[in-house]
C-alpha cells in the first residue's frame, strides 16, 4: 500500500470529497465501503489494481487492514496523530 498523488485523488473521489480535509472526519464515521475505497486507492498506489469491491472479500482481518492503510498514511507524513481517524491502530511494512 503506497499513498501516491494518484491514491489521494481517487479517495477523494471515491468518496465524494470536496478536499482533503474532509477525510479526517470522514474516516471517524466510516463505512466498510469506505474503507475499501481507500484500500483499493492505496493498493493501486502500490502498484497492484484491485477494485473495491474485491477488498471486501480479502481474507484480512480488519485491524490488519487499518493498520496497513494508518501506516500508508503515516509515511506519506498524513497522519493525524492521537485524535486522528487512526486512533488505536498501530503502523505496519505492507506493500
Amino acid at each position: 500500500m503506497l499513498l501516491t498523488l494518484g491514491a489521494l485523488a481517487e479517495i477523494e473521489e471515491g468518496l465524494g470529497l470536496a478536499d482533503l480535509a474532509q477525510i479526517g472526519p470522514r474516516l471517524k464515521q466510516a463505512r466498510a465501503a469506505d474503507i475499501a475505497v481507500i484500500a483499493a486507492a492505496l493498493f493501486k498506489g502500490g502498484g497492484h489494481d484491485i477494485a473495491p469491491a474485491a477488498v471486501l472479500a480479502l481474507p484480512l482481518d480488519l485491524g490488519t487492514l487499518m493498520a496497513a492503510i494508518a501506516g500508508a498514511f503515516e509515511r506519506a507524513g498524513l497522519h493525524e496523530g492521537a485524535s486522528g481517524p487512526f486512533v488505536g491502530t498501530s503502523s505496519s511494512p505492507s506493500g
